[in-house]
């Protein structure tokens, strides 16, 4: 089982500073987002993590790359704890794929076709941060007690916000988890099903990536991962984990990203 990262993007939102930088590789508190991110894929069921790349952006592929030498100078200096830092990054069980065009993000996931197979596989998007690494062993709690359905986690948003993300429509059927009939992008306030908007973690069936090969481009002239699951609904069931806010990280913005730090340095320092 395969957990896959988008990561091709363009970081438009923290221009000028990614131009040279990718954003995955902005640092939030000790490492670089995207670090967080391959180490929640690492600690679910997936035995391997698949950065969906772009070509540019060769300084995420640098930071997973074993650096023997580094690791040497740094132990010989005495700093035995910087090494270890290193080392483990240098060693996480990460693969990479290639989109050459900026096609969507559910294009971005069909570049990742060969490697899932027919398997059901994580998504994370790289904006969203789950320190704690709990989320994605909850979805496949729920996916295996209703038969290997796909499960998408979704947290509660205020009124105004509503109209920013995809927004689920269905039922509650347990504490945390909702039965999912449909979804609606980005809708109005007044014609929202629900206020259950769409988190960033997906757990999907292999049908959803072979869906993906036939979704015409939507939104934007994009081929939208919404799509997908769409049609995916027509033909088999889906859930939702509703999580709580405070599970995760939006580091999305330049406003976000800071307030991410923030919180997140605070609470490194409780535990210190």
């Amino acid at each position: 089982m395969k957990a896959l990262i988008p990561a091709a993007g363009l970081g438009t939102r923290f221009l000028p500073a990614t131009k040279a930088l990718p954003k995955e590789m902005l640092l939030v508190v000790d490492r670089p987002a995207i670090q967080y991110v391959v180490e929640e894929g690492l600690a679910s069921a997936a035995d391997e993590v698949v950065i969906i790349n772009s070509r540019s952006k060769k300084a995420i592929e640098d930071h997973f790359t074993p650096d023997p030498d580094l690791v040497a100078l740094l132990r010989e200096r005495g700093k035995d704890s910087y090494a270890d830092r290193v080392e483990q990054a240098g060693n996480l069980n990460v693969s990479y794929v290639y989109q050459d065009e900026a096609l969507g993000l559910g294009h971005a996931i069909r570049c990742a076709h060969d490697k899932t197979g027919d398997e059901s596989f994580y998504v994370l998007l790289g904006d969203v941060l789950v320190p704690d690494n709990r989320m994605l062993p909850r979805m496949q709690e729920v996916s295996d007690a209703h038969g290997g359905a796909s499960v998408i986690a979704v947290m509660p948003v205020p009124d105004d916000q509503v109209s920013r993300f995809g927004i689920i429509a269905g039922c509650a059927v347990g504490a945390d988890v909702w039965k999912v009939d449909s979804l609606v992008e980005k809708p109005a306030l007044e014609e929202a099903p629900s206020n259950l908007a769409v988190f960033g973690r997906y757990l999907l069936s292999p049908r959803v990536m072979e869906l993906l090969a036939d979704v015409a481009p939507g939104v934007g002239g994009e081929i939208q991962l919404t799509d997908a699951l769409d049609a995916v609904l027509r033909e088999e069931e889906m859930y939702a984990l509703v999580i709580d806010p405070a599970d995760g990280f939006d580091t999305g913005t330049v406003e976000s990203w800071l307030e991410t730090n923030n919180i997140l340095f605070e609470r490194s320092r409780s535990l210190a």
